[in-house]
């Protein structure tokens, strides 16, 4: 897989050394238990993958050549380029300035913008329409577009299973970034309806198979139907596809059930279930995959805690929690200062949207087991620090320094 020129500053020593070795022992990543770390009393499980994805390193990467390429122009981003606090900030630093936030509201007056600026196009793409906007302006988008590849699939097997006749069932968060551009450029092509969850998957299916008046649907599914959508027909053929950081499993078990939905009320012969689905298994990505399986693979041992890392936006860190606080107690959190000390701690309440204050997180006992993994956003030298943080806490301060020594 290509090396991204990434800045120094996001790398660490220390997790870069253990996922070399870990790719080096296990090439074909099929092995998903965690590291174990030995921290003098204190013992760190970290998951066999986290932090930055290819999508991530790849924007990374053209929104700081972007600034090297332009000095003395003026540099925008279309919204955050990652959900992660510590790059964006990085970036504005560097002189970069927001047009929209991450819901879309405007953050300047767009007529303040000239075919002279530069926009970067964040890693979750963009709608057609905002394309538009700029190409307009006399600005080309895609000088400095760092969509992820991994999104670009998705809208690519939207366009051509559109082409074939497919409504497109997007699973997603109807106001994130990715979903709104994925809706976007899948709604060109074919009728396209978002569903966030299993939820409205089964009232969907109720429309599929008639068990709901069709008037129903729209307002039921408001705000997240194309144009023109026609309940009576626009359901006879579907295929699913997803915002790439949505729990995988969720994705198929939705897939899944529309699945046996449509095929229960439009029976076909064996073999020809194509005829009203289309299969669209390999649109998942696979980041998402491999960080939600190790923090299954890290859930199969025994801990006191979670640590889970990343932005409080992150769609694929909130997940990577969900996923830890089924076993055991769970902190999000976005950096090393949540970490106030050894009683306190300053977490995130994805559910609520909400930060939180925790006493008495770390328990009293000989041997502590902390579980840590971090969303596809999150730099390495950020879970460096954390671990660090942990061990100055705990009293492991000089078998943290002989731990990195020996890696």
């Amino acid at each position: 897989m290509k090396s991204f020129n990434v800045p120094t500053h996001y790398r660490s020593p220390l997790v870069s050394a253990i996922k070399n070795k870990r790719k080096a022992d296990d090439k074909l990543k099929k092995d998903f238990t965690p590291t174990l770390l030995e921290v003098g009393s204190l013992q760190i499980i970290l998951a066999r993958h986290f932090g930055f994805c290819y999508g991530v390193e790849n924007a990374i990467e053209i929104a700081f050549k972007a600034i090297d390429e332009n000095p003395g122009k003026r540099i925008f981003l279309l919204s955050e380029m990652i959900h992660n606090p510590n790059v964006n900030a990085d970036l504005v630093a560097r002189g970069v300035k927001f047009i929209m936030d991450t819901s879309g509201r405007m953050l300047m007056n767009w007529d303040e913008l000239s075919s002279e600026d530069i926009v970067i196009i964040p890693a979750f793409g963009t709608t057609v329409e905002m394309e538009a906007l700029l190409r307009n302006k006399g600005i080309e988008p895609a000088t400095y577009e760092t969509t992820c590849p991994f999104v670009e699939k998705v809208w690519n097997r939207a366009e051509k299973i559109g082409k074939e006749g497919y409504t497109i069932i997007v699973h997603g968060k109807p106001k994130h970034e990715e979903t709104r551009a994925t809706f976007s450029h899948s709604n060109v092509h074919t009728p396209t309806v978002v569903v966030k969850d299993m939820k409205e998957a089964e009232i969907l299916a109720s429309f599929i198979n008639g068990e709901r008046p069709a008037a129903e649907f729209y307002g039921q599914f408001k705000g997240q139907y194309s144009e023109g959508f026609d309940v009576s027909k626009d359901l006879q053929r579907i295929g699913v596809v997803n915002q790439t950081t949505m729990l995988a499993s969720e994705t198929q078990s939705i897939a899944d059930f529309l699945k046996r939905a449509i095929l229960a009320h439009y029976p076909v012969e064996p073999g020809r279930e194509t005829e009203r689905f289309a299969e669209t298994r390999d649109t998942l990505c696979y980041a998402t995959n491999d960080n939600q399986s190790a923090v299954q693979g890290m859930l199969q041992e025994e801990a006191d805690l979670a640590i889970v890392i990343g932005g409080y936006n992150s769609s694929n860190t909130s997940h990577l929690v969900e996923l830890c606080e089924e076993k055991l107690p769970t902190y999000f959190i976005k950096d090393e200062y949540c970490l106030i000390n050894e009683k306190l701690i300053s977490h995130y309440d994805w559910r609520q949207h909400t930060e939180e204050m925790t006493t008495d997180f770390l328990p009293a006992k000989d041997k502590v087991r902390i579980m840590i993994t971090s969303g596809a956003s999150c730099p390495d030298a950020l879970v460096e620090r954390i671990i660090e943080r942990l061990a100055d806490l705990s009293g492991n301060t000089a078998a943290m320094r002989q731990l990195q020594q020996e890696w």
